[in-house]
């Protein structure tokens, strides 16, 4: 049997608020494929949170770039690539969770929960060879569950 994908692919300025058009098209593609709405909110933040990356950190608000978001809906799956044009290379590979403790005492900055709100609400989330050429391409993938499915 042969999987049919389809593919949506946006490209919105490195500018506050445009994220908001790349988390509500993934969440009603998520909607489509029949995930449940606790996923779909799971869809919406985590593109909202890698789009807003790529904004400040990929693109550092440089309003002359762009985002790009690239969903692909399989069987069972979205596939959901997000790059920037930046030219800062992506975070460590090895993941950390941000201290909250020494955020909230004040020996940490706060942030960095970007990728940590991300990776808690995908089934993969990591950055990958930039198809662009250049720039920062992060990757999530996100499964389909059925109703009562954990």
């Amino acid at each position: 049997m042969t999987v049919k994908t389809r593919t949506i692919e946006l490209k919105i300025p490195s500018e506050h608020g445009y994220e908001k058009m790349a988390m509500q098209v993934a969440a009603e593609l998520a909607e489509m494929m029949g995930f449940t709405p606790e996923r779909t909110d799971d869809v919406r933040t985590a593109v909202s949170e890698a789009c807003i990356n790529a904004i400040e950190h990929g693109n550092t608000l440089d309003g002359e770039t762009k985002v790009f978001v690239v969903m692909t809906a399989g069987d069972q799956r979205l596939a959901i690539d997000v790059m920037d044009e930046g030219h800062s290379d992506p975070p460590h590979s090895e993941f950390v969770p941000p201290d909250l403790d020494a955020q909230i005492e004040g020996r940490l900055p706060p942030g960095g929960m970007g990728l940590f709100v991300i990776k808690s609400l995908v089934d993969e989330a990591d950055f990958v060879e930039p198809e662009l050429g250049v720039g920062n391409q992060f990757r999530m993938v996100i499964r389909l569950q059925s109703e009562g499915v954990a």
